[in-house]
Parts: structure tokens; C-alpha cells; sequence
């Protein structure tokens, strides 16, 4: 038993005398190189310095080797390091080290042998490295430098269904101004005051920049710069003694204000969209998408510069290329938007705050989406001044705001959704004749004060009168009878509370706020479009298109395809009901009572439906109105419109938009 004792105790002697004699080796070249790798990975250069011989600190100082590493690191974007250190079986002082760092021209591979020396270093003998500059970047030396050339690219470009641009890569005025040139004090005092007018630039800027420390008497000094095609300024401008223009690299939106909301702009990046897009190979010198278009197909759009690394000899004469990344154009983008569509709609909205849609209602393709008032995506791209910005953002029209995104109450526009439902259910018949006495109704006495109201005063009305004299009691008695859950379950079938299948987002339409209809004042509000119904102009013309596709909503294409359309929404309604409510929406414009009647275009048939909701706190009183027209030609249909304007409670309503989409239908119709 002792003599087992005795075994065991001298075991563990062995054993703590193994682990104290290992604990007491010294480090080897490959440990110290490894230790050398972390703190390269971590890019601590200090660290770095602490473990190099004392020969290579004598060759290189701390703060020369620190602000080297910063320098040509910084200018070359280096990223991730992944390294591997290997043994020198031959020689113990030495290690072989393959790395690869990444740069913005791509991967640089280092592979090399690294030598060490021993040495007592703060009263500590270990190895220390022999560093070289190979060590920065492959086949340095102490005078090579390093260059870095950016391969540009450009950001693809956006074009309207026939190639007609819509989002550019073209050029802009930059002014600038010859301090040499700009003549005695009185003269420079004179230009620089015309400037501010011309310009919106402050005397501050101006002068700043003419004091900058590089500025010479016959230096190009940038003040700012302008739409190219304000020539008018640009010339009044470079009239000026010492002003000069400039071309220089621009987005360019020609189109302006027409597409403005559509296309959005880019802008220069900053500090927190870089944060956001950490990663992505942005860097602060980049441009990206900001609003619009350019924002929702940036991922398509942007550009990716190439860039090439080159070592260079004392000389400053090329000695190899390190690294080279080709640059990558972004790639176009077409769209299914027509630009005469586009501007023949803006023109009719301009002086107004409203928006238009229009689509082929066979395809799906949206030909058109205007927002008004607008704004100049240009003056964005090249910086707004401070005073324009807020000018815009004061404007109680709001054109910064994009209302083609938006859902509202429909008002009459929104019948023929009801008599679908209605036929659907058999809730009514079509031509039978239903009594109304007076120009209001209330379904009980429970309802108070409040009436549904009508303007015309027919004792009988059957489907077809009602839809082209628009009989708001009529439909509010329809939507009773269908019942509340039905009608709010059947809204459903038709994309209400649904996000449309397209790439510009846009507000989801919804039948009432909670979706249902089991108030009996709510439902009958709902019945022609008043209540709390809220629908996008897109989403209504999506509900048209089935009274031209036998009963089936088309699926909106915004990016031009040559695949066969589809449709969203298949069989809300029968081809039955959409070849009887496209008869009788034809009545409409066609006949004299029609409510818009005022659209009928010779030569045209177009069938429709106008729309006045009304926005006031207590009925009987004065309110804001808008006016709505959705309207499409039946022969062959390939535009449908939805036009609405805001405010038209002193200028006849809807009657004040069917002129306008009339005027549209001419000048798309019969070019």
C-alpha cells in the first residue's frame, strides 16, 4: 500500500515538474509573429512598435512607424487582415507569414519571411521582430510611397418607357469667381453683393471662400453651383467681373418638377447614412439615393468605383500595382411611366395641390404619378440654400409632400364599388326603379340631426340614374342592404387593408378604421364613399381596371417588362356586372345629366365616375371639399385616369377637375 503511495506522489512530482518546466519556456518566433498578427488585425500600431528589435526602433522611430501605418492605411481603406504564420523548420529565428489584407482595390497578399532577433528589451530577454517595410504593404521599402487612383463609374440612369430620360448623369453650372479678376475693392464689393441676389449666397460664404489659405490671384474659387439650364442666371452671372462657369459632373432630372416626387434626388452622403450603410463599400465621398426612385432602387442604381494601389519608387515613378478593383457601372433602370403622360398631367395640376394616376388599364402599366405643388429636384442635387428649404417646407400648399402616396375619402368615385358588391349580392336590381322623396334620408330616427343628402330630386331612381346623376341616398340604402359585414368582408376581395404589389410604397386603403362596418350611419356613409373609407388614387384605378378586364383588377407594373400582365385581383366582380357598370358609366359624360358631362370629347367614348368628398365638422355648414374624376376610354381603353384636387369647395367641385382630365385624354389620345 505505501509502496503504491509512493508510485503515485512521484507521478504527480513529474507532472507539476513537466507543467513548471513548460511554463518556464520561452516564447517562440511563431508565438511572438502571432502576437504580432492580433495587434496588426487590430491595426494598434503602438502595440506593433513594442515588439520590434531594437535595430529596426533605431531605423524607424515610434511616431514615424505609427503615422506611416495611419497614413497609407487610411488611404487605402485597409480592412480585415487574415494571416497564418508557419515555422521555419531550418531556421528557429524565423517564421514565413502569408496575410491578405483588404483594401478598397481588393485583396493585397503578403506572403514573406520574417526574421527575429533575441534581445533584452526592459529587462526582459525574448524575441524581437526585424521589421522591414514589406511589412506595411508587399515590396516596400523606406522611400517607396503608395498611390491611390479612383476608376470612376457612373450611377445608371432612369428613362421613361421610350428611353426619354428621366434621372441623368450630366452636368451642372458651377460658378466661380478669379480674385485676380474681379477688378478694385468698389468692383469686388459690387460683384459680391449681385452674387447674393443671383445666387441666394450669403457675403459670408462668399467671402470665406476667397480668404481660404490656397487662394490666389488666379485661382478658379467655387461659390456654388446651379442648374445647368438656368442660363438666364448663368448669364446674367458670368457677366460680373471675375465670375467665371464651370461645367462640372451632375445628376441631372430633366423633367423637374413634373417627375419630381416620382424620381426623388441623390444627395452627398452623411455622417448618419454612412453609419446606416456600414459595410456596403459607401464612403463619405459618395453619392446616394435620398428621396423617390433613387432611394427605392439605389441597390440598382449605384455605381461602385473601381480603384487601383500603386507602389511608387522615390522618384514617384511607378514601380508595381498592388491592387486594382474595376469599376462597376450601376445598371438602368426603365420604367413604364410615359414622360408625355407625365407632364400632359402635371400641366393640369400645377397651379393646384393635388395628383394625378393614370395607367393602361389592359397591362397594368402605370404610365403616370404626379404630385402638385412641386418642387426641383435639381436644386436638391446641387444644395438647396438654407432660405429655399425652408421657403418649401413653410409653403402651406405643401410640395414637399407626396400625395400620389396617399389615401383619402373617395366620395362618389367610389359608387361603382358599392353596386359591384350590390349586384354581386343581388341586394338590388339593376333597372328596378327605388323611390326617394326629398333630397335627404335618414334610416331612422336614431340617426338625430344627421341625413344622408342628395343633390338631384328624382322621385324613382334605378342603378343607371343613380351612378350618372350621382345619388348619394341611393347607394347609402344600397350599402344597408348588402349588410355590414358583407360589405366590409367583399372590400377585403378588392385589396382593402392590403399593401399594393408595386415597388413605390404607398399607403394602404382601408374601408374604416377598425375594418369593419357595424354602425348603421357608418355603413351607409361608406356607400358613396364618405364615412371613414380611405383610398389611394393607384388603388381606385386598380378597382376601374376590372370593369375593362371582365371582372379582374390588373396588376400595377411600374418597371418596363416584356412578361405577359397578370392580374392582382382575379374575379371581384363578374364580367356581367363590369360590362353593365361600364354601360352605365359611359352615361356619365355621354349624358346630359351626367355629372361629367363636361369630359365628353368627340370621336372619344370615355366612361367614369366624379367624386366630391366633403370635409366639415357639422353638416349643414361649409367645409373643404376635394374634387375627384376617375375616367377611361372604352374603345380599345389604354388610359385610365384618377385626377384629384384639393379645396375646390369655391370652384365647383369635380366639376373643376373633368375639364382638366378631359384635357388630358386630348392631348395622350389624339397626338
Amino acid at each position: 500500500m505505501k509502496q503504491r503511495k509512493l508510485i503515485f506522489l512521484f507521478s504527480v512530482f513529474l507532472v507539476l515538474l513537466f507543467v513548471l518546466s513548460a511554463c518556464g519556456q520561452k516564447p517562440t518566433a511563431k508565438d511572438r509573429m502571432e502576437e504580432y498578427v492580433h495587434a496588426w488585425q487590430k491595426q494598434d500600431f503602438s502595440k506593433m512598435y513594442t515588439l520590434l528589435s531594437k535595430s529596426s526602433q533605431k531605423r524607424v522611430s515610434k511616431a514615424d512607424f505609427i503615422e506611416r501605418y495611419k497614413r497609407i492605411y487610411g488611404n487605402i481603406e485597409a480592412g480585415k487582415l487574415t494571416a497564418r504564420v508557419q515555422e521555419n523548420k531550418s531556421k528557429s529565428d524565423s517564421v514565413h507569414v502569408t496575410a491578405t489584407l483588404a483594401t478598397v482595390a481588393g485583396p493585397i497578399k503578403f506572403s514573406q519571411n520574417v526574421a527575429f532577433k533575441e534581445e533584452k528589451q526592459k529587462d526582459e530577454k525574448n524575441l524581437y521582430l526585424d521589421w522591414q517595410p514589406n511589412l506595411i504593404l508587399p515590396k516596400m521599402n523606406a522611400q517607396s510611397s503608395v498611390r491611390v487612383d479612383t476608376l470612376p463609374s457612373t450611377r445608371g440612369e432612369i428613362a421613361d418607357r421610350n428611353g426619354k430620360p428621366l434621372a441623368i448623369n450630366g452636368t451642372a453650372a458651377r460658378i466661380d469667381l478669379v480674385p485676380g479678376k474681379m477688378g478694385s475693392d468698389n468692383d469686388k464689393t459690387a460683384t459680391i453683393k449681385q452674387l447674393t441676389k443671383l445666387l441666394g449666397v450669403s457675403k459670408e460664404q462668399i467671402d470665406q471662400a476667397l480668404s481660404a489659405s490656397w487662394v490666389k490671384v488666379d485661382s478658379l474659387v467655387p461659390i456654388t453651383t446651379v442648374d445647368a439650364a438656368k442660363t438666364d442666371l448663368i448669364k446674367k452671372a458670368v457677366a460680373l467681373p471675375g465670375v467665371v462657369k464651370t461645367d462640372v459632373s451632375s445628376r441631372v432630372y430633366p423633367d423637374k418638377n413634373a417627375s419630381a416626387h416620382l424620381t426623388g434626388y441623390v444627395g452627398k452622403m452623411t455622417a448618419e447614412l454612412l453609419k446606416q450603410h456600414k459595410n456596403e463599400g459607401y464612403t463619405a465621398n459618395s453619392v446616394i439615393g435620398k428621396t423617390g426612385l433613387e432611394l427605392l432602387f439605389e441597390k440598382q442604381l449605384r455605381q461602385h468605383n473601381g480603384a487601383e494601389i500603386k507602389l511608387l519608387d522615390s522618384t514617384g515613378a511607378e514601380v508595381a500595382t498592388l491592387a486594382k478593383k474595376d469599376p462597376v457601372d450601376g445598371h438602368n433602370v426603365q420604367l413604364t411611366i410615359d414622360r408625355d403622360v407625365q407632364d400632359s398631367l402635371y400641366d393640369q395640376l400645377k397651379k393646384d395641390a393635388g395628383t394625378a394616376v393614370a395607367i393602361d388599364p389592359r397591362n397594368g402599366d402605370i404610365l403616370g404619378l404626379v404630385s402638385a405643388p412641386s418642387y426641383n429636384p435639381n436644386d436638391f442635387v446641387l444644395g438647396i440654400s438654407s432660405s429655399e428649404y425652408q421657403k418649401l417646407s413653410n409653403d402651406q400648399q405643401q410640395p414637399l409632400r407626396n400625395r400620389f402616396t396617399a389615401a383619402s375619402a373617395p366620395g362618389s368615385t367610389f359608387k361603382p364599388l358599392t353596386a359591384a358588391l350590390a349586384l354581386t349580392h343581388k341586394a338590388i336590381n339593376p333597372d328596378t326603379k327605388v323611390a326617394i322623396n326629398g333630397s335627404k334620408w335618414q334610416a331612422s330616427s336614431s340617426w338625430g340631426d344627421y341625413y344622408v343628402t342628395r343633390v338631384n330630386h328624382d322621385a324613382k331612381v334605378n342603378l343607371e340614374t343613380a351612378l350618372f346623376k350621382s345619388d348619394n341616398i341611393y347607394f347609402a340604402q344600397t350599402a344597408l342592404k348588402i349588410g355590414g359585414t358583407a360589405f366590409a368582408s367583399d372590400a377585403k376581395k378588392f385589396g382593402f387593408g392590403e399593401s399594393l404589389p408595386i415597388e413605390f410604397p404607398m399607403r394602404k386603403s382601408t374601408i374604416s378604421n377598425s375594418g369593419k362596418l357595424n354602425d348603421q350611419g357608418l355603413l351607409a356613409n361608406t356607400g358613396y364613399g364618405q364615412g371613414q373609407v380611405s383610398v389611394t388614387p393607384l388603388h381606385l384605378s386598380l378597382i376601374y381596371s376590372a370593369l375593362v378586364n371582365d371582372g379582374s383588377m390588373i396588376k400595377p407594373r411600374l418597371v418596363k417588362t416584356n412578361d405577359a400582365p397578370t392580374f392582382w385581383k382575379k374575379n371581384v366582380m363578374s364580367a356581367d356586372t363590369a360590362q353593365l357598370l361600364n354601360k352605365d358609366l359611359i352615361q356619365v359624360v355621354a349624358n346630359p345629366s351626367g355629372t361629367a358631362h363636361d369630359a365628353q370629347i368627340n370621336g372619344i367614348t370615355l366612361a367614369g365616375k366624379t367624386g366630391t368628398p366633403e370635409f366639415k365638422q357639422k353638416q349643414g355648414e361649409s367645409g373643404r371639399e376635394n374634387g375627384w374624376f376617375t375616367a377611361y376610354n372604352t374603345d380599345d381603353p389604354k388610359l385610365l385616369v384618377t385626377m384629384i384636387v384639393e379645396n375646390t369647395q369655391k370652384k365647383g367641385g369635380s366639376h373643376y377637375v373633368t375639364p382638366k382630365v378631359k384635357k388630358v385624354f386630348e392631348q395622350v389620345l389624339k397626338k
